[in-house]
């Protein structure tokens, strides 16, 4: 589930150093795309269990990290990779899309 939440303080052990590749769900609770892309986000993490970790982080509550990486826009969904981002994806968009650009990174 993305019940995982990632923050400033735990983003380097969490995202960074995850043997698995990691979805990040950049998203602030004012955000109405946000809370639309949320349940995608959530069904997202159940399907790709044990192949993808997925999880949250709040922009408003977390600025170092969402700064860090440039996010300037919400939602902004960003797969790391071996430590590193490989893929980012601005704004609402369907789940098809996301699938098909996390197949292409798990496929590498």
């Amino acid at each position: 589930m993305a019940d995982l939440v990632f923050t400033d303080s735990n983003f380097d052990e969490q995202v960074l150093k995850s043997k698995i590749t990691v979805l990040v769900d950049f998203w602030a609770p004012w955000c109405g795309p946000c809370r639309m892309v949320s349940p995608i986000v959530e069904e997202l993490a159940q399907e790709y269990a044990g192949k993808l970790l997925v999880g949250k982080l709040n922009v408003d509550e977390n600025p170092q990290t969402a700064s860090k990486y440039s996010v300037m826009s919400i939602p902004s969904l960003i797969i790391f990779k071996n430590g590193e981002p490989v893929k980012t994806m601005v704004g609402a968009q369907g789940k098809e899309n996301y699938k098909r650009e996390i197949e292409q990174i798990l496929e590498q």
